[in-house]
């Protein structure tokens, strides 16, 4: 299995079960997959057929994919298909990932020792009432929601300038 963007591979292997990874590998791995989920990749199996679709979930056990509003190679839309995970031989997304880390850290400049990145769950808090995301602010409001308004979209002007 060989996971890819278009500008850099992430991470690539042959077969998950004989992968001698260490337990810090093996979390980055599977942290790099789930920052997949919920966005459009695209599924190469080993007879080279390929499906486009949202991508919804995995087994981190068997790598087994389960991908939603899928279309394969032939223009066939599937509501809802699981792909098993021994015949996937790439997963390829053109999206780049939302950098929720330097988001804080533009955050942190403006509010000082308010800011704290949840990782595990994509999300950051400020003044721990705003919560925002890789879409926009979550929650809150105010004039603070809207100082963290202002910088998210500077955030994401410059992100697509560059």
């Amino acid at each position: 299995m060989f996971i890819t963007s278009t500008s850099y591979p992430i991470i690539g292997f042959d077969d998950v079960e004989n992968l001698k990874m260490s337990g810090t590998g093996r979390r980055m791995f599977f942290e790099e997959l789930s920052k997949l989920l919920r966005r459009i990749v695209t599924i190469v199996m080993v007879d080279g057929k390929k499906y486009v679709g949202n991508f919804d979930g995995y087994n981190p056990e068997t790598m087994s994919i389960c991908l939603t509003d899928a279309t394969d190679d032939e223009g066939k839309v599937y509501p809802k298909t699981f792909l098993n995970g021994s015949i996937v031989a790439q997963i390829l997304t053109t999206e780049k990932s939302f950098d929720l880390k330097s988001l804080a850290e533009r955050l942190e400049r403006v509010f000082p020792r308010m800011v704290k990145l949840y990782d595990e769950i994509d999300v950051i808090v400020v003044m721990d009432k705003i919560r925002v995301d890789a879409s926009g602010i979550l929650e809150g409001s105010g004039p603070a929601a809207e100082r963290v308004q202002k910088v998210y979209d500077e955030f994401i002007k410059e992100a697509k300038t560059s």
